[in-house]
């Protein structure tokens, strides 16, 4: 059999900006998202992919690869990938090149703006040694996060469609929007979807699987102050902007995202803007501990709590808003998740590397929801930034994964 390609379809797919907007109040958050939707839609139905559906209010993408005959009653498994793209760093006019056989200095991503991706910044590099890279000119994010994740699923479903002598039952495939900004799930019509479990594939490295996550908070600290002429404004200006400086130093140095790793939570200054009279701050509060993840919201109340009496009543609020919770809570009936997604990565020769996620995926809330749904890696790296890139043997061998998956729950029930 030939080999799976995903890569062809992946840069295909990141050069459609589908940046998504926490600030838009819509769904999707962007009306670019649909650009993407559409195209994967039609792939779909050119495949041969059954039950597919184009959700052209929110921007969701649902298909069917139908079970082999004498299948149907094995596990309906799912594949959800994310199509937005992170607000962090632009996502428009994305350049994509690829590095064949890496040699291991620093990679020059745009020689006329002296932008380079430094070998001492990014060590990990190292291992990556002869494989080929794809990276950006150095002006966006690449998209890696999760086109990665889109392509190998439509690689794994195009080769499943191509050779119906794999044995498998339903597959179910979804393709979400506002991933980026914690609204994933909220029009995912699990219903529709019918997965008994699935998986995201929304990871990093090769090998990388994860079962837990950050329980997550967003914070927005507002700041009142009062603005009089600065010759004479003794006793009776408050500069919101220095308020809301003092606010940060009240908060705990070292649970910030520099200092931070592993299972260690965080409070993160994600946005700062203002004048004299008011400043808008917004956060993120994240933790793997329940106990913790409460103690540092209470944290952040207690600081604005403190400038008040400093400052008078008004002047800082405060508002924390749960977003997503550690799926490890929910996940211990379906462990064979993670048994059977280890034992397929060693059959390929991949290392599993068990981790617990930095960060959030749909599947989080989608656990929650009934869903249970652990994380794939893609192959990908330094999510967010103009330094992204992906590893196209690793997104080769995550396709190969999701194959062998598919597999392992081909039985009956």
């Amino acid at each position: 059999m030939e080999r799976l390609a995903p890569v062809e379809r992946f840069l295909r797919y990141v050069r459609i900006d589908t940046q998504s907007d926490e600030n838009s109040g819509q769904s999707p958050s962007t009306a670019k998202q649909h650009d993407l939707a559409k195209v994967l839609a039609a792939e779909l139905k050119e495949m041969g992919a059954k039950e597919i559906t184009y959700d052209k209010k929110h921007c969701y993408v649902y298909a069917t690869i139908p079970a082999t005959k004498g299948y149907e009653k094995a596990p309906t498994l799912g594949f959800i990938a994310h199509m937005d793209t992170s607000p962090a760093v632009t996502g428009a006019n994305v350049k994509p090149k690829r590095i064949r056989k890496y040699d291991g200095e620093d990679i020059v991503l745009n020689k006329k703006k002296q932008i380079v991706m430094k070998v001492e910044e990014f060590p990990e590099l190292k291992e990556l040694v002869g494989e080929d890279l794809i990276v950006t000119d150095g002006t966006t994010l690449l998209g890696a996060d999760d086109k990665a994740g889109v392509a190998e699923i439509m690689a794994m479903a195009e080769f499943l469609m191509k050779y119906p002598e794999i044995k498998h039952g339903k597959i179910r495939i979804g393709f979400t929007p506002d991933e980026e900004i914690g609204c994933g799930p909220d029009h995912f019509d699990l219903e529709r979807f019918g997965a008994d479990f699935a998986y995201t594939v929304d990871g990093g490295a090769l090998g990388e699987l994860e079962f837990e996550n950050f329980n997550a908070a967003s914070a927005k600290l507002t700041v009142y102050g009062r603005n009089t002429h600065p010759g004479s404004a003794k006793g009776k200006m408050i500069n919101s902007i220095l308020v809301a400086q003092e606010f940060q130093s009240l908060l705990p140095t070292f649970e910030n995202p520099a200092y931070t790793e592993g299972y260690e939570g965080f409070f993160h200054l994600d946005g700062i803007s203002g004048n004299v009279e008011k400043t808008t701050c917004e956060y993120i509060i994240r933790d793997h501990d329940k106990k913790l993840f409460e103690k540092k919201k209470a944290v952040f109340a207690e600081c604005a709590e403190f400038l008040n009496k400093r400052y008078g009543e008004g002047c800082v609020q405060a508002e924390v808003k749960d977003t997503y919770y550690n799926m490890r809570e929910v996940m211990g009936p379906y462990m064979h998740l993670i048994d059977h997604a280890k034992e397929a990565m060693e059959e390929l020769g991949i290392v599993p590397k068990v981790l617990p996620i930095r960060g959030g995926t749909d599947g989080a809330r989608l656990s929650f929801l009934g869903l249970p749904c652990p994380n794939l890696c893609t192959g990908g790296a330094n999510y967010h930034s103009r330094f992204e890139y992906v590893h196209v043997q690793g997104m080769e061998k995550t396709a190969e994964l999701l194959v062998r998956l598919v597999e392992a729950y081909g039985i009956q029930k």
